[in-house]
């Protein structure tokens, strides 16, 4: 098999395992654009809203207990195929939800499925060679994007067509938003049939005629053997490598150093923010004061932002290499994140008569509103607070968009300059790159336990931001919580420059004698 057509193979089979990927992207942004509508039709509190975001996460801490072990028994690739029909139930229940608790059991199950992740970086890791493996696993970032900006525009169209289809409404347009999402699950599961199980997993269980076979698919011919025998070499000395002796050797002395790096990634990259932007996008935008189709037009563009930088990051993961494009990229989610900052800081909301006739220019009774005209708020916590105390939980996502847009007065450049920068610094690094770092630095032996490991670590602090963001804007303010946000980045920045080795062009093994300890 030639060169080109191993590229060709490599290329198909990783874009094919990190599809997953698009569809946690679909499922992120949907639920992002479908809040608004479940919080009026549920009459959810803001803890309320954020289990309906952050139970997914729940689901992926469950599923990675079992990840592990699931993937040396069975194999990635059946892995995948199962976490596959899993997503396709998990959008049926969420779409045709009729209760809050039926809604949360939907998403739960979903968050099971976003174990694809993990898996999905796991069998790239293991069929990209070494000089193309960063931009082989990045694909994985690429297609989360991909699925998001789809999302966005579906959500986008869903809600403009709401004035122009009489059946489309506040009651259903969130069903549709989840709902579609069906069609790429089934897409994926019939296409995961196509690729073949990974080698490496192959010759960990003995099948070496079959791992050749699989080779032969990714690698050039002369290649086959001398990988055969670099997988065994790293294996022979595990007589009996179960899940349970894999976690006593990961969490041994001789891998301090990998463990350390792999948990302060995964620490950082799941708190510096992104979930709170990726998950509540038209929420964040709404503090801003847009309009309701003016916050679903801003996640477009946000998504658009995300895959070229997703792009950016794949195209100069090998050249810059993963220690730099981290370091670079946490500085600037600091910086956009102070920016952030500054907008929200600065702002003021004011209920004035020209604002109460601009409001109900939004076919919102504003009778509840008359009593506070004239009165000034200095922050988005003073303002939401007097809101929630004259309108219900059902109107209050309906209304609340309309008034902050007719009463802020704000810089909005310090804050859409922040938002878009983080998603550009995020997307070119610490996002793509976290999975090519998890792909690279845990060696054969531990592997299978070690990547849902990491990924648990990250799945607690991504959790925390989307269980609790909510709570923080209703209780904190838009400005201190992305402060928060912009201080563990930079604290991110401090703690990678002093421990996070360069990896780029070294195979796994050279990696492992180059990070663990004899």
């Amino acid at each position: 098999m030639s060169n080109n057509e191993v590229d060709r193979n490599v290329t198909k089979f990783a874009i094919i395992a990190a599809f997953g990927g698009f569809v946690f992207g679909l499922d992120a942004a949907n639920i992002s654009g479908a809040l608004r509508f479940v919080n009026s039709q549920f009459e959810l509190s803001s803890m309320q809203t954020g289990t309906v975001v952050g139970v997914a996460i729940l689901g992926v801490i469950l599923a990675l207990l079992f990840t592990g072990s699931f993937c040396d028994r069975f194999g990635r690739r059946k892995v995948l195929l199962a976490i596959a029909l899993t997503y396709s139930l998990s959008t049926l229940l969420s779409a045709f939800a009729t209760s809050y608790t039926m809604l949360v059991v939907g998403r739960f199950i979903g968050g099971v499925a976003f174990a694809s992740i993990t898996v999905s970086a796991m069998y790239i890791g293991e069929i990209a060679p070494a000089d193309k493996r960063g931009k082989f696993v990045s694909i994985n970032q690429l297609l989360i994007t991909l699925g998001s900006l789809v999302a966005f525009l579906a959500n986008y169209c869903l809600v403009l067509s709401m004035d122009s289809i009489a059946w489309i409404d506040n009651e259903n347009v969130w069903r549709l938003m989840l709902g579609f999402e069906l069609v790429p699950n089934i897409v994926w599961f019939l296409l995961l049939l196509t690729v073949p199980r990974s080698p490496r997993w192959l010759v960990a269980k003995g099948h070496l005629e079959e791992a050749r076979e699989a080779f032969a698919k990714i690698a050039p011919k002369e290649q086959i053997e001398g990988l055969i025998l670099s997988v065994q070499d790293s294996l022979k000395k595990e007589s009996k490598n179960t899940p349970i002796t894999q976690l006593k050797n990961l969490f041994s002395k001789r891998f301090t150093l990998v463990l350390c790096v792999a948990f302060a990634y995964a620490i950082v990259q799941g708190a510096s923010g992104m979930n709170a932007v990726l998950f509540y996008a038209p929420t964040v935008f709404e503090q801003i004061g847009m309009s309701v189709e003016d916050t679903f037009m801003q996640t477009v563009i946000l998504g658009l932002v995300a895959v070229i930088f997703t792009l950016v990051a794949i195209r100069f993961v090998e050249k810059w290499g993963r220690r730099n494009l981290t370091l670079i990229g946490l500085l600037f989610i600091s910086i956009a994140h102070t920016s952030i900052w500054y907008g929200f800081k600065s702002a003021n909301y004011e209920l004035s008569q020209e604002a109460i006739v601009k409001i109900q220019q939004s076919d919102i009774d504003v009778t509840l509103l008359q009593p506070l005209v004239g009165k000034t708020y200095a922050t988005d916590v003073d303002l939401k607070r007097e809101l929630s105390a004259i309108y219900s939980k059902k109107d209050l996502p309906l209304v609340s968009g309309a008034i902050i847009n007719s009463t802020i007065s704000i810089n909005a450049f310090f804050v859409l300059f922040g938002l878009f920068a983080f998603l550009a610094a995020f997307n070119m690094s610490i996002g793509p790159v976290m999975w090519v770092i998890f792909s690279e630095i845990f060696p054969n032996n531990v592997r299978s336990v070690a990547l849902p490991v990491a990924a648990f670590v990250q799945s607690i602090s991504s959790y925390v931001i989307q269980q609790f963001f909510p709570w923080q804007l209703e209780n904190l303010g838009a400005a201190n919580t992305f402060l928060n946000y912009g201080i563990i980045a930079f604290i991110g920045m401090l703690v990678m420059a002093k421990i996070l080795p360069e990896t780029k062009g070294k195979s796994i093994e050279d990696i492992e004698r180059d990070l663990v300890n004899a």
